[in-house]
C-alpha cells in the first residue's frame, strides 16, 4: 500500500494534459442533438413487464352475471353442509321471508274459495292427459329430488369441482329446509286431503321441494337456465291437483315455502327481491316488488 501510492502519483504526473477546446467548439457540443439510431434488426425487443396487454383477462371488467351468483365457499364438505344448515335455520326469520310468507298466504287465501271445485276441472277421462300428468308424482317425490341433489354434490366432490359441489350442497340444504317447514305445517294444520286419504294436505310437499330446487337453480345459473326448473315445478304442482291429492291453496303456499327455502340458502346480499303488500284506495291490496342491488 505504501509503495503503490507514490507510483500512482508519478503516473498521474507523467500523463499529458488533455487539449483545451475552443469556446465555440464547446458551444457546438452542447447544442448538437444526439442522433437516434435504429436498433439492429436482429435485436430482440423485450416487452415491459409493467405493461399489460389489452386482452389480458385481469384487465377485463368483472362479469355482472357472475357477481350475482352465490360465491363458492372454500370448503364444501359434510361439515360445511351441516354448518350451513344451522345458519339457514337462523336466517329463516327475516323481512324478505316475511314478505314471501304474506304473499304466499294471501294468494292461498284468495284461492281458498276455489278449492272445492278447481280439481274437478282438471280431472280428465282421456288416457293421454292422465299419462302426461303421471310422472309428476315421481319427479316431485322427496327421495328423487334429494337423490339428484346428492348425485350433483357427490360428482362435484369426486371431480374436485367446487362450483358443482357447492351447487349440489345448496340444493340439498334448500330441500331439507323446505321439507322441514312443510312437515311442520302439515302436522300443525292437520288439513284433510281432497281424496280423504289422510290429514297432511297443507301445504304440498311436492310443490315446496321442486320450487326450492328451481330457486337454487335460478340463483346459481341465472333466469335463462332456471326456466326449465320452474316449468317442471309448476308441472309437478299441477299434477298434484290433477291427481286430487292437494287443493289449489296447498300448492300455492307450498310454492312459497320452496321459494323461501331456496332464497334463504342462496341469499348473499347482492340481488334481493322484496315483496311488500300495501293498501290502495278503494279497499284493495297491491304487492310492490322491490329489487335491491348491494
Amino acid at each position: 500500500m505504501t509503495l503503490a501510492l507514490p507510483v500512482l502519483i508519478v503516473g498521474l504526473s507523467l500523463t499529458p494534459a488533455p487539449a483545451e477546446l475552443p469556446i465555440s467548439a464547446i458551444g457546438d457540443l452542447l447544442v448538437q442533438q444526439p442522433v437516434a439510431q435504429d436498433p439492429p434488426q436482429n435485436q430482440v425487443q423485450v416487452p415491459d413487464k409493467n405493461e399489460k396487454k389489452a386482452d389480458d383477462p385481469q384487465n377485463k371488467p368483472p362479469d355482472k352475471a357472475e357477481e350475482k351468483k352465490p360465491p363458492t365457499p372454500a370448503h364444501t364438505g359434510v361439515h360445511a353442509l351441516l354448518f350451513g344448515l344451522k345458519e339457514d335455520v337462523q336466517h329463516l326469520p327475516s323481512r324478505p321471508n316475511l314478505y314471501l310468507t304474506l304473499l304466499g298466504g294471501g294468494l292461498a287465501l284468495a284461492a281458498h274459495p276455489a278449492d272445492a271445485t278447481f280439481n274437478n276441472r282438471l280431472i280428465s277421462h282421456y288416457d293421454v292427459v292422465n299419462t302426461a300428468f303421471r310422472p309428476g308424482k315421481i319427479v316431485g317425490q322427496t327421495p328423487v329430488q334429494m337423490g339428484l341433489a346428492l348425485a350433483t354434490y357427490a360428482y362435484g366432490r369426486a371431480t374436485d369441482a367446487p362450483k358443482v359441489s357447492h351447487f349440489g350442497m345448496d340444493l340439498l340444504r334448500a330441500q331439507i329446509v323446505a321439507e322441514g317447514i312443510t312437515e311442520a305445517l302439515k302436522f300443525s294444520t292437520h288439513r284433510e286431503r281432497p281424496n280423504h286419504s289422510n290429514h297432511q294436505s297443507f301445504p304440498s310437499g311436492h310443490a315446496s321441494i321442486t320450487f326450492a330446487s328451481a330457486t337454487v337453480i335460478e340463483r346459481h345459473l341465472g333466469w335463462k337456465y332456471s326456466v326449465l326448473g320452474y316449468v317442471i315445478a309448476s308441472y309437478v304442482a299441477a299434477s298434484r291437483l290433477h291427481d286430487n291429492r292437494h287443493y289449489l291453496s296447498d300448492v300455492i303456499f307450498g310454492s312459497a315455502v320452496g321459494a323461501i327455502a331456496g332464497r334463504t340458502v342462496t341469499e348473499h346480499g347482492r340481488d334481493v327481491w322484496s315483496f311488500t303488500p300495501t293498501a290502495v284506495p278503494g279497499g284493495g291490496i297491491a304487492v310492490l316488488a322491490t329489487r335491491t342491488v348491494r
